[in-house]
């Protein structure tokens, strides 16, 4: 008898080793299952994010462009100008820049901190190509002097001192209007400030986007959710008709119908509403009409989601009670409907904040939201730094705007009545 409890601890501890091991084996099973799902997000979404938060701050052009000179100027700080050896360097670098046809990237890596020094690189190289090696190597800053007088200004040797940084905030400052001074201290850029504007012109159209979406979304759900089930099935399909077609043929369809001569315009003209075609195209008005119709299905299916969730009686519970119809659809209907209206507004603002093809296509110059000058300086002015520290304050724009709306009006502080 004394040995019966003893049997039954053994019997119930091997039960919980086998409940364990089974339990790490589903665990193991569910992780092998996932496993190709986190592979891709790290691959497709996580890596290009780091890499492009990397590229924000990392500056490597002009150290693998003229080492040399970058070396030499490490210890150039008191004197006026940097001494001769600092010079020839650059005389000598310059010359095998203008040889491989690199000269170009060099100037336009310092333009952005000493303006024309993109010219005057492309003209000194061109000079120091001719010259042999032991002149430059000798005479390099008296050449480089006779080349151009702005090669004795200190400023210039600062800028490229400046530019030569590998790591540097230089990128993240103009990207909020901002520079360091010849003292090394933040403040306003003296040149043009543009990017703070283009920032909230993304935000307030993104905003006004988000709202046309929803005025014209919310009813349309309203009456998918609550119509017969074969012209709700119609309806369904028209409302996922933009899905089915490209988005540039989408933005080539608006541009033909909001041209001078297009449909609008002449049905303005022709019911006597305007004597002369109105300039819709290229403007905002353009944009905002085409980036609404674009991502009008991303308010619509995530409302529509929800309301065929909710159960009727609800709404007849509380007008049997005495209640308006006014009252019933604000206290009762629209709480229940706010996870979907919530999830569409993240959706469309987050989509249209960052659009890039219809904004480019109908919208004037003027108009051009953050992401078009992402572009151009991605694929023109070859400033990836810059387009990398851009794309990240948006990123950081749209996850604090996801937080702030998460905390005041998400779905957990919804509450009825």
């Amino acid at each position: 008898m004394l040995g019966l409890p003893t049997r039954a601890n053994d019997l119930s501890a091997d039960e919980a080793r086998i409940e364990r091991r089974e339990l790490r084996r589903r665990q193991g099973v569910s992780l092998l299952l996932t496993a190709p799902l986190l592979i891709f997000v790290l691959l497709a979404f996580a890596a290009p994010i780091a890499a492009m938060l990397y590229q924000s701050v990392y500056n490597p052009t002009l150290v693998q462009l003229i080492p040399q000179t970058l070396g030499r100027l490490q210890s150039w700080e008191e004197t006026p100008l940097p001494p001769s050896e600092t010079y020839d360097a650059m005389a000598q670098e310059l010359k095998q820049l203008a040889q491989d046809r690199k000269a170009g990237t060099l100037g336009a890596a310092i333009n952005p901190v000493y303006p024309g020094a993109s010219s005057l690189i492309n003209a000194s190289a061109r000079k120091m190509r001719t010259l042999d090696d032991a002149e430059l190597a000798d005479q390099g800053g008296r050449l480089l002097r006779e080349a151009d007088a702005r090669w004795s200004e200190p400023e210039l040797w600062r800028a490229i001192q400046k530019s030569g940084r590998v790591y540097t905030d230089t990128h993240y400052l103009s990207a909020f209007d901002l520079e360091r001074g010849a003292d090394g201290q933040i403040q306003q850029r003296e040149s043009a400030r543009i990017y703070l504007q283009l920032y909230a012109r993304s935000v307030s159209m993104a905003l006004a986007i988000t709202l046309l979406c929803l005025v014209l979304g919310y009813p349309l759900a309203y009456y998918l959710a609550h119509a017969p089930r074969h012209v709700a099935g119609v309806l369904m399909v028209l409302v996922l008709l933009p899905f089915w077609t490209s988005v540039l043929v989408r933005t080539t369809a608006w541009i033909a119908l909001l041209q001078t001569n297009g449909a609008v315009n002449v049905l303005l003209q022709t019911v006597g509403l305007t004597q002369q075609p109105l300039e819709l195209l290229y403007t905002r008005f353009a944009t905002i009409t085409a980036m609404t119709h674009m991502l009008l299905p991303f308010m619509v299916l995530p409302l529509y989601s929800v309301m065929r969730g909710i159960d009727p009686s609800y709404v007849r519970a509380a007008l049997s009670l005495g209640g308006r119809p006014a009252s019933a659809f604000f206290r009762i209907y629209l709480p229940l409907t706010m996870p979907g209206l919530s999830a569409g507004a993240l959706l469309v603002f987050i989509i249209s904040v960052g659009y890039y093809i219809t904004p480019a296509l109908v919208g004037g110059a003027d108009d051009q939201m953050i992401s078009n000058i992402i572009a151009f300086h991605m694929q023109r002015s070859n400033n990836w730094g810059l387009a990398a520290a851009l794309g990240a304050l948006l990123l950081a724009l749209v996850l604090l705007l996801y937080a702030l709306y998460d905390r005041l009006v998400g779905a957990r502080n919804i509450k009825l009545g």
